[in-house]
């Protein structure tokens, strides 16, 4: 129903970082191609694409780091009151919420410290793809309502290059997205395991700057990211999120 998949580059293919003195670590190893599959359909796949597979290519461990620091707000279930606003699109807020001229300083502080509280929740919800080329928003949310417990994933964009429509939403059960976050995990964690042991027996890389015991040390600790991140206790306090959407949402007060 929903995984995240991932290639890396053949190891001989990766290019080091620098001119002067060419270097690969941890995170330059995992150049690759990643997309999301979910619902039928293939998100972040290419039209066009002049390399090997038609998918993003850019380093894997950008994709693994950013969904695992999104899954602990993503598993929080939203309250029915604010899924339009989650849902909701940043450019569709009104640019300027309300007439601050008719508030107090100390009114117009407070809605401040609302909208950034609710826009700030807004934003766990987004999977950070700004590094890209035209970026695509691409968002997950939880719901728990009528027996059913599920996770909504919605993908926009304004970029010919993706095959997917402009605007889609699927729904996949809750466990489903579970399994697809730990599947991911263990498949990065596993895939870099064999690379940095491919590093070492190697001696390093050609005329490539590799420290192979830093390298180790760093994929021990990467290896306990998922485990670190799932200890992460959220805290949120839903009548500030929800006074802070009123005031993002409010109509502009024409003056």
């Amino acid at each position: 129903m929903i995984a995240f998949r991932f290639e890396l580059r053949r190891l001989d293919d990766v290019a080091p970082w620098g001119d002067a003195q060419p270097t690969l670590h941890w995170f330059g190893l995992t150049d690759g191609w990643y997309w999301l599959e979910v619902g039928g359909d293939q998100v972040l796949r290419l039209a066009q694409d002049d390399g090997p597979h038609p998918y993003v290519d850019y380093e894997v461990a950008r994709l693994w780091e950013d969904v695992l620091a999104l899954t602990p707000a993503v598993l929080e279930p939203v309250p029915a009151d604010l899924v339009p606003f989650v849902a909701s699109d940043r450019a569709d807020w009104p640019a300027c919420p309300q007439d601050d001229e008719e508030e107090t300083p100390a009114a117009s502080a407070l809605a401040d410290d609302l909208r950034v509280t609710a826009a700030l929740w807004h934003g766990e919800h987004r999977l950070d793809l700004g590094y890209l080329r035209g970026a695509p928003r691409l968002a997950f949310w939880r719901t728990v309502a009528d027996g059913r417990d599920e996770i909504t994933v919605d993908w926009r964009h304004d970029d010919d290059r993706f095959t997917v429509g402009r605007a889609r939403r699927w729904t996949v059960p809750t466990s489903a997205y579970e399994a697809a976050v730990i599947s991911l995990d263990h498949a990065v964690v596993s895939a870099m395991s064999r690379r940095v042991e491919e590093v070492a027996q190697r001696g390093g890389l050609p005329g490539v700057h590799l420290d192979v015991d830093g390298l180790r040390r760093e994929h021990r600790e990467r290896e306990r990211l998922r485990t670190r991140h799932e200890k992460h206790v959220r805290t949120t306090d839903w009548d500030d999120v929800r006074r802070g959407a009123a005031h993002l949402l409010s109509p502009v007060v024409q003056g």
